[in-house]
């Protein structure tokens, strides 16, 4: 009898374990995976554009100088001081969000290096500025984030994962993506004065060189007005792929956000790589001629 009960017990026990087991991994609905999150966050710190257009807006003066007149040109020297005194800021908020994705990505994967050199890197903090745009909210989210990245970071990563890291950066994050699109805009605005400046000048005064003495000056101002209009159509493009690009970066973002605990969710795993795939094309055109 005691044989008979040894060899039920032999046939039941694994399918009783293998049934313990099963039920385990339904429960925790298998392995995690993070890798849309880690490609997304890749695409958002790689994205690029910003840092060009703001240095194109810091130096907008050594575009227009050649052409303005001795009364434009004191006015000009003005706005060149106010756009230098605010580019370093304008670039911190940038380094700090390439900063964070770049932790977020570290998080997401199973690599380990140091970023720490890259605190250092990110200022001192910010100064309001109602010309720009940059509002006490916007300092206020950069040194909310700026002191998350130290402590994460400074931690070895303890204790920390994407699902904590998005949960306590996104309100700041959200707020610093506002600023870059308000700041892009403000480039771009710029850009828009700059070129009607600069091609305002050709479309007044070549219609009135009309003399024959004249024929191969205007010939030389006609190709320089078309190599000028071209800049600015493909600067004007660059602008709005980096609006597009930030705002996708919010999106996603924002997505992982609404949806923590549920990031390995196949749902959820489109969207970001959704996001990822268009954010990589978006750099792809920036990068581009």
């Amino acid at each position: 009898m005691l044989r008979h009960l040894s060899i039920r017990l032999l046939v039941v026990l694994p399918i009783l374990c293998g049934m313990l087991l099963g039920g385990c991994g339904t429960t925790t609905g298998g392995p995690v995976s993070l890798q849309e999150v880690r490609e997304f966050a890749d695409a958002s710190a790689r994205l690029g554009g910003y840092a060009e257009l703001a240095r194109r807006y810091r130096d907008t003066y050594e575009r227009e100088q050649p052409y303005l007149s001795p009364a434009a040109d004191k006015l000009a020297r003005e706005n060149d001081a106010k756009r230098k005194a605010v580019h370093e800021d304008f670039i911190a908020i940038q380094k700090t969000l390439v900063l964070y994705m770049q932790t977020l990505s570290l998080l997401a994967g199973d690599a380990r290096y140091d970023l720490s050199e890259r605190i250092d890197d990110l200022g001192n903090g910010l100064k309001a500025n109602a010309e720009s745009g940059l509002q006490q909210r916007h300092i206020t989210a950069y040194t909310g984030l700026t002191r998350l990245l130290t402590r994460v970071i400074a931690s070895g990563y303890q204790n920390r994962s994407v699902e904590t890291m998005v949960r306590d950066g996104d309100a700041d994050v959200q707020v610093l993506l506002d600023a870059m699109i308000s700041l892009t805009r403000l480039y771009y605005k710029t850009n828009e004065n700059e070129k009607k400046t600069i091609l305002g000048i050709f479309d007044v005064e070549i219609p009135f060189s009309t003399r024959n003495s004249d024929r191969m000056l205007v010939t030389l101002a006609k190709v320089h007005y078309l190599n000028k209009a071209t800049e600015y159509k493909l600067v004007d493009r660059r602008y709005e792929l980096a609006l597009q690009g930030l705002t996708k970066v919010a999106l996603g973002h924002q997505k992982m956000r609404e949806n923590l605990g549920k990031l390995s969710d196949a749902e959820i795993r489109r969207l970001l790589a959704n996001y990822g795939r268009d954010l990589r094309t978006i750099r792809d055109g920036l990068s581009g001629d």
